[in-house]
């Protein structure tokens, strides 16, 4: 019998959560590189090709030895309705010459990991005129980008387990963490309220997951305006990585397929012996260089450089050892904006791993507003328990008073363990 004890992978392992934070820095600067790039005119593929070449260049800085890295998403950048990560082929003519418009609301979604502990991220970026430069936003626009910055704010306070940023007395902790946790159907409701402020929507069966090593898709899930037959398992407990998600649509929030070739793919845990020589050069390429991450249909055109890939990729499918993601958009042809944050629930709270740019609130303007008051209670709430120190720091706006006014400062950020 072996001596050597089983790697432990959990966060209470520091060099995991140093892996997960050195992939979420590759997630964050690329995303920042790639929103700039999004500008009236530029043609998706080429954006997506761009932003999967800086996180490789990205990763080749990192950990040079024998851990093994790559991508936790390939780069997709969503036009205004669709709801689902788009990643176009080169080869395809019609999807090629797909080029952003001026003022709608794209979902730049990309990631990277680090020996399978991978970091996911996505942003909506307000798609600039060339060589303009940025105006306050006001209208309906304004009104999306709001309702989804404080859907988000509060889910990421929903996700964090009662009474464990609690203070007080023992008594009081203790009454505090015996609190249950709201149910996904309380979570539903609460955000539906801050969708409804702005008269806006939830976006139909918005799915959180528990992230693991090699896997974005765990036995947790919570599911946000279920459509019909899906629901979410399970709660947050300390230790725990996640990909918190938020969908906001101008719309019903109702989704509908896109009649357009799936690119969006991943290895899945069956196993099947292919029949087709091509078909195992095909999943032996997809199990190298992407393990069980998604990956892009583009990314195997530039890696094999000719087409027999299809028909692998085809009887993949067939047989169950690939999955592929169905392009989905809202129902009524509505922009809808995302976020995506990979978070970690700690005993100090919640630390972003990963996660879009804080939002200027300076430069979005609406006149509608949260009244309700336990929505703006939660929305006070830090998100972690605050350990700095500094007595120079800047003093920010709560999520509440900035909710109430509509604009001014973002509120404060925590990365603390």
């Amino acid at each position: 019998m072996s001596d050597e004890k089983e790697t432990d992978y959990s966060l209470a392992n520091p060099d995991t959560l140093t892996k997960y934070r050195v992939a979420a820095g590759i997630s964050e600067k690329v995303l920042a590189a790639v929103s700039k790039l999004c500008v009236a005119g530029e043609k998706v593929v080429t954006i997506c090709q761009k932003g999967d070449k800086l996180i490789e260049e990205e990763l080749a800085k990192v950990y040079r030895g024998k851990t093994v890295k790559g991508f936790s998403h390939p780069t997709t950048v969503s036009p205004a309705s669709y709801v689902t990560p788009y990643t176009p082929l080169a080869s395809d003519a019609a999807e090629a010459n797909i080029e952003l418009q001026a003022g709608e609301p794209v979902k730049v979604q990309l990631g990277a990991q680090i020996d399978g502990f991978g970091s996911i991220v996505c942003d909506t970026v307000l798609v600039q005129p060339k060589d303009q430069t940025e105006d306050v936003v006001t209208g309906r626009t304004a009104d999306l980008i709001l309702a989804t910055y404080y859907a988000n704010e509060l889910l990421l306070r929903l996700m964090i387990p009662p009474g464990l940023l609690s203070s007080g007395s023992d008594e009081e902790k203790a009454k505090a963490a015996a609190v249950k946790p709201p149910t996904q159907t309380k979570i539903t409701s609460l955000l539906d309220k801050v969708a409804k402020s702005y008269e806006c929507n939830l976006v139909e069966s918005t799915t959180s997951w528990v992230f693991e090593r090699n896997e974005i898709e765990g036995k947790k899930k919570i599911v946000i305006a279920p459509a019909e037959g899906t629901k979410g398992e399970g709660t947050p407990e300390i230790g725990e990585v996640w990909g918190v998600e938020m969908g906001i649509s101008l719309g019903s929030g109702k989704v509908k397929a896109i009649d357009q070739r799936a690119t969006l793919l991943r290895r899945t845990t069956n196993t099947y012996i292919l029949k087709s020589q091509t078909a195992r050069k095909t999943l032996s390429t997809v199990q190298n260089k992407f393990g069980h991450f998604p990956f892009s249909l583009r990314q195997l055109e530039e890696e094999g450089g000719d087409t027999k890939y299809k028909v692998g990729v085809y009887e993949g499918v067939r047989q169950g050892v690939l999955r592929q993601y169905e392009l989905v958009g809202d129902k009524d042809a509505a922009p809808v904006a995302r976020l995506l944050t990979t978070l970690a629930i700690t005993k100090n709270g919640i630390s972003k791993l990963g996660a879009p740019p804080a939002l200027d609130l300076s430069k979005f303007q609406s006149d509608k507003k949260i009244t309700d008051e336990e929505i703006l209670k939660i929305l006070e709430q830090p998100l972690s328990k605050n350990k700095s120190k500094s007595k120079n720091k800047k003093k920010k706006k709560p999520a509440k008073k900035a909710a109430k006014a509509g604009d001014d400062d973002d509120e404060e950020e925590s990365d603390d363990e």
